[in-house]
């Protein structure tokens, strides 16, 4: 008997291990099939081959790589600080508290996983209408508003929201239109054209807004650790000041600006105010002198944002180093000594979706021809990771990239 059992036993590891292979097999399919499927929709269909792949055999080592760059590609990685980001969910939920009235008809721009929406129903709102372009993340925040009992109230729209039209999308004009679409120096995912079409075509004549609006501030600082990080001089004893003018503007994420200890040596002044309850899509241009009023030396012209959601709330990515916002800092060709009474003076230009900006000094200084230029023509996620990367136009003649979509292929197009 103790011989037959063994041999039943045997037999039955040989059945098993027959069905693993055929499930790896399956499996394997999958993962073929998920790679031969166009990315049009999404992600959503590759997504979908890849997670039946890990169904059937959960150690498969392609499909799991493939799922996670996939995700990579298609769910931006700044969504998960911006969802522990405490100081800007209390900011936004104590706003939409102030703003949203019972009975309110709410469409929320940029659902992501959700949380302002559900933030606009708990306020009173009678229904929000939530729209969300990538679909996966748009799949994704229906779970989340369903498994929160709440999805008879919010409907998401998988759409860009300059594509949806009252009376199809949408049963009325909006009440309240809320946002969170804001980069690094308020201009990069597009905010202004995105709600002036919001606040024009979607929303009634009085509607609310949040933000309400927002500001960018400039003023001198000094960092060694930030130089040291974007133009060291040396490595092993080798001279690299040669690489030096490809950073030009340190984009800068949070861990690193909790190291690089940004030293203000001056007050901030504003460069350009923004409306967003009635945006204008008109460019800007400014020049400004910023002041010192310390010692050191000056590497950089940090630039940041205020921005208002209601009376009373405000959000900032200034050098308080709350926040999962990255930063911005406009490097110079070469550092100037501080002193109280130096100056120098910067030209700011905005064309509502980029700004660029130029130094040069205003006084104590030797060679006034001398100009400092830097500037930004990229468009960067809120980390102060580049999403896309253009061709700056240096002179009138130069390409210049004309690519402002925020759909994850990167294909550029260039004019001259």
């Amino acid at each position: 008997m103790a011989k037959d059992l063994a041999l039943t036993f045997d037999e039955d590891d040989q059945i098993h291990q027959k069905l693993d292979y055929q499930e790896a097999q399956d499996a394997d399919h999958l993962v073929h099939l998920a790679k031969r499927e166009p990315l049009t929709d999404g992600g959503l269909r590759t997504s979908q081959l890849l997670l039946a792949a890990l169904a059937k055999d959960p150690h498969h080592h392609e499909a799991q790589i493939l799922l996670e760059r996939l995700y990579q590609i298609f769910v931006p990685r700044w969504h998960f600080p911006m969802l522990a980001d405490k100081l800007r969910n209390r900011a936004y939920a104590d706003a939409i508290a102030a703003k949203v009235r019972p009975g309110d008809v709410v469409l929320d721009i940029g659902c992501g996983a959700g949380l302002t929406a559900m933030l606009a129903i708990r306020a009173g709102a009678k229904h929000v209408y939530t729209c969300e372009q990538q679909p996966l993340i748009a799949q994704a925040a229906v779970r989340v508003i369903e498994a929160n009992g709440l999805a008879d109230r919010i409907t998401v729209i998988p759409k860009m929201s300059q594509n949806l039209v009252v009376g199809v999308d949408l049963p009325e004009p909006a009440d309240v239109v809320i946002s969170e679409i804001v980069d690094t120096v308020l201009l990069g995912e597009g905010a202004l054209a995105t709600l002036e079409h919001a606040m024009q075509k979607l929303a009634k004549p009085d509607a609310r807004a949040i933000p309400e609006r927002g500001k960018l501030k400039a003023q001198l600082v000094e960092s060694d650790k930030l130089l040291n990080l974007w133009r060291p001089h040396q490595a092993e004893g080798f001279d690299l000041s040669a690489f030096h003018h490809f950073a030009t503007v340190a984009r800068i994420t949070p861990n690193d600006f909790a190291t690089c200890g940004l030293r203000p040596l001056g007050p901030a002044k504003d460069l350009f105010e923004f409306d967003f309850t009635r945006p204008k899509m008109d460019s800007g241009h400014v020049t400004e002198t910023l002041d010192c009023t310390g010692t050191g030396t000056i590497h950089a012209v940090f630039v940041y944002f205020e921005m208002d959601l209601a009376s009373g709330i405000q959000l900032t990515n200034g050098l308080d180093p709350e926040g999962h916002w990255g930063r911005t800092a406009f490097l110079l060709d070469r550092p100037i000594p501080a002193e109280p009474g130096v100056q120098l003076k910067i030209t700011a230009h905005h064309d509502t979706s980029q700004l660029s900006l130029s130094a040069q000094e205003a006084t104590h200084c030797t060679d006034g021809a001398h100009q400092n230029v830097v500037w930004m023509d990229q468009v960067w996620d809120r980390r102060g990771i580049p999403e896309k990367i253009c061709q700056n136009a240096v002179s009138p003649s130069a390409p210049r990239c004309t690519n402002t979509s925020k759909a994850p292929a990167k294909v550029l197009e260039f004019q001259t």
